[in-house]
């Protein structure tokens, strides 16, 4: 088969790219506790997987009655997240393989996430992901975060791509819903184990229900080879 040709491929970050949720959980819970919140858990971190940092924060900042500024909170989780990434980032081995091949077969790569601009510049740095994807746009730069499609649109703007022609890896479902919204296709590899049976990922047009350890670069490169089926209207 031949590579693929025509097609232009938008990663989400955390938790597709790289494992970085304990990081943010830690983030999030040391920073809740500065706020005199003490019990705040991954199963309540989960719910916010996909969702921006900055629209987290409103919603926590409400539910825990917290008095803070917004901009103040958002800050003080940067510079945690950064803190702790800056001493150790996983990048899933078989998204790196994935990665390095769609580079050297010159298709062009984005990263669209929910994360700051500082928290997605360090960890691409940190990982040497920077030097196979140069191109970002985080949540901060558009109107409306996922599940909207803004930042899936922007980023096909940035790379001069057809959203039809855009295919979309995604690990939590406003990022798969935000993928068909802006009229992309969707290869979801849910990051949370029991999501898989979300209407966002069983519309994905190829998912991996067992997550990273069931995706496999190979399997992903051979479906992006194959012709794209005409996207029904969103």
């Amino acid at each position: 088969m031949s590579t693929p040709r025509g097609i232009s491929v938008i990663f989400d970050l955390d938790g597709t790219l790289v494992d970085s949720e304990p990081n943010y959980y830690e983030a999030g819970k040391r920073l809740l506790a500065q706020y005199g919140v003490a019990d705040f858990s991954w199963e309540a971190h989960s719910r916010f997987i996909g969702i921006s940092t900055r629209e987290t924060l409103e919603v926590l900042r409400e539910q825990y009655g917290i008095e803070a500024p917004l901009e103040e909170m958002l800050a003080r989780k940067n510079r945690l997240y950064l803190e702790l990434a800056g001493l150790s980032t996983e990048v899933f081995p078989q998204m790196l393989t994935f990665v390095r091949r769609l580079h050297a077969d010159g298709v062009p790569m984005i990263v669209a996430s929910g994360s700051s601009l500082a928290a997605i510049e360090a960890v691409l740095t940190g990982t040497s992901l920077d030097a196979l994807i140069t191109t970002v746009v985080s949540a901060e730069e558009v109107p409306y975060g996922k599940p909207a499609p803004d930042i899936f649109l922007e980023a096909a703007r940035r790379i001069g791509a057809e959203p039809a022609d855009c295919v979309v890896l995604e690990d939590a479902a406003p990022g798969a819903v935000a993928a068909r919204a802006a009229g992309m296709r969707c290869i979801a590899v849910p990051y949370v184990r029991g999501t898989e049976s979300d209407p966002a990922f069983t519309a994905a047009e190829l998912l991996f229900p067992g997550g990273q350890s069931e995706f496999t670069a190979q399997a992903a490169y051979d479906w992006l080879r194959r012709p794209a089926p005409v996207l029904s209207t969103p």
